[in-house]
């Protein structure tokens, strides 16, 4: 009966575990869905960053 008992118990507590852990993934999903989605209303004008976020190249060639 003990046995079944603990059993019982630690099912529970994986199951909330699960829960817990889907709903951070969903937070940290929903986050960047939202940063993603801003981003992109930004870039919609017509005037905005030429260079976005890649990097710029150096003006000067590099010395040896």
């Amino acid at each position: 009966m003990l046995a079944y008992e603990l059993q019982k118990i630690r099912s529970a507590e994986m199951i909330r575990d699960a829960d817990d852990y889907r709903r951070a993934r969903e937070a940290v999903r929903g986050r960047r869905t939202a940063g993603h989605a801003s981003a992109r209303s930004g870039r919609d004008d017509g005037e905005g960053r030429v260079n976005g976020r890649r990097h710029r190249r150096l003006r000067f060639a590099r010395t040896a």
